[in-house]
């Protein structure tokens, strides 16, 4: 999750008093909250009482004096990083201290009083859920009502996250982020004020072997099939002719493990598809499709006068990756400190094995770059996890800065929690999962894909040095999946 302070505000203080400076922290490019020096000195007092000062990155000092705007810049580029510090840290990045501060400083900053409302939360195919929370609500709240709400068992809650989306003009989801510990649902929403952003219910783990978990319930089942479904419709899940029309026989007898068996072979099942963008790879400026899953990025491009195509990079081949953003500077080529900035620009690099002896930077230009690194390291989470022989029904609710909720399954003790005043019962009255149409015909115009290269070190790419470091920000994730390829993969 990236933190940014892009700018600051000169306030006025309450009742007249006298002006202040107010440092806005963005969330992945939009405003969280608004605070004050003494205020994030305050954290910073509270974690080095809880953890002790060896354990914390470096804090600006107070002034004695009124801050020039050179200093008040300054100032602001080191709670930055020390925001992006803390964040990453996973001790701190997880700490309630931590995650509450910026709570209630969400939801002093949007001025939304506490009190009880109706959240709609949406299901992969679109059928809605109202729950009644309180504006106050974390993440983890909201998720529980929503899952009494349908009557999912309390140790199945883990394997699902409450993701924002943008609702596009034909219905399709836009993949905002996945909602963290450190906001409240109803405010995140409600900010963003406009009817297109939604939240949706989205199995949250990667390895298609978890189904099983889940499929052994009735509810769980259904919450998987309608959104198989739903992604079979969308384009998401590559799908033939003649598995088309098996698919759809499953349905016709309401077999809907046979479906899901038969969806789970199928290219592309459970991965996450994000919006058309850019990448440089393998040639500069090259419109390409990234889809998320499977321990892999898969980029679907199209290359002048050929067959649309396919590239897939497995996360065991990355070194590493970072998230970058920059601003373009104004027409006049010079900035002020906190004005004048233009649309913040984001990609995501990664360094890839592409031969034994090679590696190779391979950069997308994404608005939703830092969610594809969301979803990089939780493959990676869960690849470790199954690696050292580990189970997600296991694992400690804890969770780091950079966790999707894949492999970081909330412990039963946590999923038992209940708000005091029985807002969230068993008893209340519970909604089932519709279930989904019938799959329509094949698109006709939905093109069959080849693979680009059955080699990647035999794909011709164009020379691709280090990205360019003259970004506001980064954020540079080593990838303990990480392996030396072997002779067999070249």
């Amino acid at each position: 999750m990236h933190f940014s302070i892009p700018e600051t505000e000169s306030r006025s203080g309450d009742s007249g008093g006298s002006a202040y400076v107010a440092y806005n922290i963005h969330v992945n490019g939009v405003l969280h909250c608004r605070v004050r020096y003494s205020q994030l000195l305050g954290l910073h007092e509270q974690l080095r009482k809880e953890y002790g000062a060896n354990v914390l990155p470096a804090f600006p000092p107070k002034k004695l004096f009124s801050l020039t705007p050179a200093e008040v810049e300054q100032r602001r580029e080191q709670l930055e990083k020390y925001m992006q510090a803390v964040r990453q840290d996973p001790l701190l990045g997880s700490s309630e201290t931590f995650n509450s501060f910026l709570r209630r400083a969400q939801q002093e900053t949007q001025q939304v009083p506490t009190e009880e409302v109706s959240l709609e939360v949406l299901l992969s195919n679109g059928q809605k859920v109202l729950v009644s929370v309180l504006t106050s609500d974390q993440t983890e709240d909201v998720l529980e009502a929503v899952a009494a709400k349908l009557d999912l068992p309390d140790d199945l809650i883990g394997y699902f996250s409450l993701f924002l989306v943008r609702e596009k003009e034909d219905g399709a989801f836009s993949f905002v982020r996945k909602l963290q510990e450190f906001e409240l649902p109803y405010v995140s929403v409600t900010s963003l004020r406009s009817q297109e952003y939604k939240i949706v219910l989205r199995k949250s783990y990667w390895d298609s072997a978890y189904d099983d978990d889940v499929m052994e319930n009735r509810v769980g089942l259904n919450l998987l099939y309608a959104q198989t479904v739903s992604d079979i419709e969308r384009g998401w899940i590559l799908v033939t002719k003649e598995q088309h029309r098996q698919l759809k026989s499953l349905q016709e007898k309401v077999s809907k493990k046979e479906f899901l068996r038969l969806a789970q072979t199928l290219r592309h099942y459970g991965y996450l598809r994000f919006d058309a963008c850019v990448a440089d790879f393998p040639e500069k400026d090259c419109p390409v499709v990234v889809s998320a899953g499977n321990s892999e990025l898969s980029l679907q491009l199209r290359l002048p006068g050929q067959q649309l195509r396919e590239g897939s990079f497995r996360v065991t081949r990355m070194r590493c990756w970072r998230v970058t953003s920059s601003v373009p500077l104004p027409s006049g080529g010079t900035s002020s400190p906190g004005r004048g900035r233009g649309e913040v620009r984001l990609e995501l690099a990664f360094e890839y094995l592409m031969s034994k002896d090679r590696l190779q930077w391979v950069t997308i230009t994404s608005p939703q770059a830092i969610m594809m690194s969301i979803c990089l390291q939780s493959m990676v989470d869960e690849l470790m996890v199954k690696k050292s022989g580990g189970s997600i029904r296991k694992v400690s609710s804890k969770r780091g800065p950079g966790s999707f909720g894949g492999c970081v399954l909330p412990a039963s003790s946590q999923m038992l929690r209940r708000r005091v005043g029985g807002t969230l019962r068993r008893s209340d009255s519970q909604q089932a999962v519709k279930s989904p149409p019938l799959l329509e015909s094949p698109d006709a115009s939905r093109e069959s894909m080849v693979k680009l290269s059955s080699k990647l070190s035999a794909v011709s790419l164009r020379g691709i040095g280090s990205p360019s470091t003259d970004a506001s920000a980064s954020d540079v994730h080593g990838n303990f999946a990480f392996e030396g390829i072997g002779d067999e993969d070249l």
